[in-house]
């Protein structure tokens, strides 16, 4: 039971110290105070706090924000990977300037709404906005819940509307565009298996021989890879195989006769065996597509300079004088640049190699196989390879597939995230047109 005693001041004056038992059973101070009445109260106040299940302590939180990230929230945060790496670039990138001076205690629901303000007028999107709120407010959470703090400043705090955009979905005849501008049948093979399968990257990219079974045409989706900046991975490499997928259930759904046969083939062709990784990163096959540069005199001119001067495209004055970054300038410039490096000028460097065990990275396709075949491709919408598992959902759903099967195909959590797919190719609206024509153009009889 608590109790207040008495003492005196340096001026001789009467003092009265509050204490109570917090809760780990330690006299504490509640405060001094210049009446019995005052000091009684305090002690009372806080064992009501105590039989609460709170700690009273402040010291925990007179620590800064940036103490308490570093030292407690980020070592002991269990979470994947992925999303610890992409905590540390929005913390370090938005948070930390912002709040890493400040003590726990003194983060007030009114500092949230000026960090927010500010960073919408320095032009910091919606969605990045959001997404700074949501990692701040879990450190917040976890403070609050290890009783480092007893406010929660994000709570009541909004931030601004992020539009929810319908999804733009590559149509058959769109497809077949892009299929026929890859590079090669590996390119076509891996793009084909994706918008057959719906699988995401991290999925496609880990699938190895055993998990198709050519027999019953049975696809088994058990893991995926993820890529890393190597400080986030435990062994300090680029790529991590997790032993489950996004949703961490396997699923398994059969695939078309003709997607089979060609995996199949491909399999024994490459001698895959089981283990072997079915799109393997081939950096060279990427080269070998290069197309032979143009002369200068076919390529026209730049536009002119500060000087007023223009120079012919695929030149070296190009790029330059000109500062032109077009393709054929930037190629002129980095064969300039190899010459030199070939002959031992400008302090050369080793040749730069992509660090991976076979796995193929996402930006290396993006960049050197997907970008090329859409510009190839001229299409008038802007196609992602995650776009083809959105493709992959619409066409079962057009086609008249039923609703749950999709959801178990995709490997949604909600049923509510597959509707999404529903009614989203371009001729979706077509019978909705032609039922309200038919009303429209009716006419009186009488």
């Amino acid at each position: 039971m608590g109790y207040a005693f008495k003492r005196l001041d340096r001026h001789g004056k009467p003092r009265y110290t509050a204490c109570y038992e917090d809760l780990k059973g330690k006299i504490t101070s509640a405060g001094t105070f210049s009446s019995k009445k005052e000091a009684d109260k305090a002690w009372q106040r806080a064992e009501a706090e105590v039989g609460k299940g709170r700690d009273l302590n402040l010291k925990r939180g007179r620590q800064t924000f940036k103490k308490y990230v570093e030292e407690t929230w980020l070592p002991n945060h269990e979470v994947e990977p992925t999303t610890m790496q992409s905590y540390h670039y929005s913390i370090y990138k938005h948070v930390m300037p912002e709040f890493g001076a400040m003590r726990m205690m003194d983060i007030l629901p009114e500092h949230v709404r000026v960090w927010i303000r500010r960073m919408k007028k320095n032009g910091v999107s919606a969605a990045t906005i959001r997404y700074n709120k949501v990692v701040l407010s879990a450190i917040f959470t976890t403070a609050l819940n290890d009783q480092v703090t007893y406010i929660h400043p994000c709570k009541g705090v909004r931030t601004p509307t992020v539009p929810e955009k319908p999804l733009e979905i590559i149509n058959p005849e769109q497809f077949d565009d892009l299929y026929h501008a890859l590079p090669d049948a590996d390119s076509k093979l891996l793009v084909e298996t994706a918008i057959e399968t719906g699988l995401r990257w991290g999925e496609l990219t880990e699938l190895r021989g055993r998990d198709l079974k050519t027999r019953s045409r049975l696809l088994t989706v058990s893991r995926v890879v993820v890529e890393l900046n190597p400080k986030f991975h435990p062994e300090g490499k680029r790529f991590l195989v997790k032993d489950y997928p996004k949703d961490k259930e396997w699923r398994r759904f059969k695939l078309s006769d003709q997607i089979v046969a060609k995996l199949d083939d491909h399999i024994i062709e490459e001698k895959l065996g089981t283990d072997g990784l079915l799109f393997v990163y081939q950096p060279e096959a990427a080269i070998e597509q290069q197309s032979a540069p143009l002369a200068p005199e076919a390529l026209g001119w730049t536009e002119e300079n500060a000087k007023g001067r223009r120079y012919r495209h695929g030149t070296l004055s190009a790029y330059n004088a000109a500062k032109c970054r077009c393709d054929h300038c930037r190629r002129a410039f980095a064969e300039y640049r190899a010459r030199r490096r070939a002959d031992g000028k400008d302090n050369p460097r080793e040749h730069r190699r992509r660090e991976t065990d076979g796995h193929m990275p996402a930006n290396w396709f993006r960049n050197q196989i997907w970008k090329p075949a859409l510009k190839k491709a001229d299409l008038d919408v802007k196609v992602r390879i995650h776009d083809l598992r959105h493709a992959h959902a619409s066409w079962l759903l057009a086609g008249g597939a039923d609703l749950q099967v999709v959801k178990e195909r995709l490997g949604h959590g909600s049923i509510s995230t597959t509707e999404r797919y529903l009614h989203t190719l371009d001729d979706a609206d077509d019978t909705a047109l032609a039922a309200f024509d038919k009303i429209r153009s009716r006419r009186r009889t009488d």
